[in-house]
């Protein structure tokens, strides 16, 4: 298949992150099944879904971890929005554009790496070529983290690593990371006409909500290291996202839970803004029954401008100049097993997530045939 009908065909699965990602997953592996490709599942915990890594060329990137890793995710968010003009999980084409739920992120790309991979002889590769394929990207980099923590032979994966969402071909090497905490606070359930049999799990959530500002309200005017790269939101946003507590009017409410995020800046490292959130939440309360957890995570990410394959792709683009991005990737994560990962692939971020998600047709031949020639570069020399 040409990358437009790989596409196509990877749009039909309706791989909504709630959803298992098994029938893509197989597909991809039947698609690629070769005796010269090496292919491996590795389930998440409960065993609905997988992430998918394939290798071709030398088993073994040796000391230096030679090769190139090619990484995307293989679920999308959901497409319930009434404004699509046609079916989200059936490509439609203009002409100028493939239209289709996960066509800018990350479908486009993946259909690139898997033919990219596909169509290559890897008795004539150097040093080996691997696609890294993860699951729920979208609800919090969970595939990522899971092989990341449980992968037994990290060193036996390539050092260089492209993770192609969607950037418009321009070559990322920070952006923000982003973890969820969870605050749950307990009381006691009754009628409300006797509330003194009680007591109210809602009331002290104002006090939180209070100093929780306050604290975003601090961190908008400090100055962290790399905030020159975030000149939109030079600082850790913090976001109360949601809240939910009692049954009705009448009842006196036994819980109330309170979800918020932040976004780290490239350096920053979790602990301190871990215990910062929580002795602000407990300052506030002192003595109420309450529980304070971290409940997803999705590290920023660094890479310094001199690393090969960030120069490799800058110099295949023409860039000079550094560019970032506000939101986490797998990439987070991937850095973490070593490996040097660059944010860079066709599509835009600004339709992803929309309805009438679409990516260019020349955004698509364009990512091939400069990961092609990646591959030239750090497989075949």
């Amino acid at each position: 298949m040409s990358n437009a009908e790989l596409l196509a065909r990877l749009i039909t699965f309706d791989t909504v992150s709630r959803n298992s990602n098994m029938a893509l997953a197989d597909f991809l592996c039947d698609y690629l099944d070769d005796t010269t490709v090496r292919i491996e599942k590795h389930l998440s915990p409960d065993g609905s879904k997988t992430n998918l890594i394939v290798s071709l060329g030398p088993d073994d990137p040796g000391p230096e971890r030679r090769g190139l890793v090619l990484s995307g995710h293989m679920d999308v968010v959901p497409a319930e929005e009434p404004d699509w003009n046609s079916d989200p999980f059936s490509m439609k084409s203009d002409g100028n554009s493939f239209v289709g739920r996960g066509s800018a992120d990350m479908k486009g790309f993946l259909a690139i790496a898997t033919n990219a991979i596909r169509n290559i002889d890897g008795a004539k590769l150097k040093h080996p070529l691997s696609l890294i394929f993860t699951y729920d990207e979208e609800v919090g980099t969970v595939g990522a983290m899971h092989f990341a923590k449980e992968w037994p032979h990290p060193e036996a994966l390539p050092k260089a690593a492209v993770i192609g969402e969607p950037t418009s071909l321009n070559v990322i090497r920070m952006h923000k990371g982003h973890m969820s905490m969870r605050i749950t606070l307990s009381g006691v359930g009754a009628h409300s006409g006797y509330p003194h049999l009680g007591k109210n799990a809602i009331e002290p959530a104002g006090k939180i909500l209070l100093a929780l500002s306050e604290l975003r309200q601090e961190l908008q005017q400090e100055e962290p290291e790399y905030r020159e790269f975030f000149p939109e939101v030079p600082f850790v946003p913090l976001n109360v996202g949601t809240i939910q507590g009692g049954v009705a009017i009448n009842v006196v409410p036994n819980a109330c839970v309170i979800q918020l995020g932040f976004r780290l800046l490239p350096g920053m490292q979790r602990e301190p803004m871990v215990r910062r959130i929580e002795d602000a939440i407990r300052n506030s309360v002192p003595g109420e029954e309450l529980a304070v957890e971290v409940v997803a995570e999705s590290p920023p990410l660094l890479l310094d401008d001199s690393v090969p394959v960030y120069r490799s792709a800058c110099s295949l683009v023409n860039q000079e100049d550094t560019h970032s991005a506000s939101y986490a990737t797998d990439g987070g994560w991937l850095q973490q097993m070593g490996m040097d990962c660059i944010i860079w692939g066709p599509g835009s971020i600004e339709v992803a997530h929309k309805p009438n998600e679409s990516i260019p047709v020349e955004d698509v031949a364009r990512g091939a045939e400069l990961i092609n020639q990646m591959i030239e570069k750090h497989c075949r020399v």
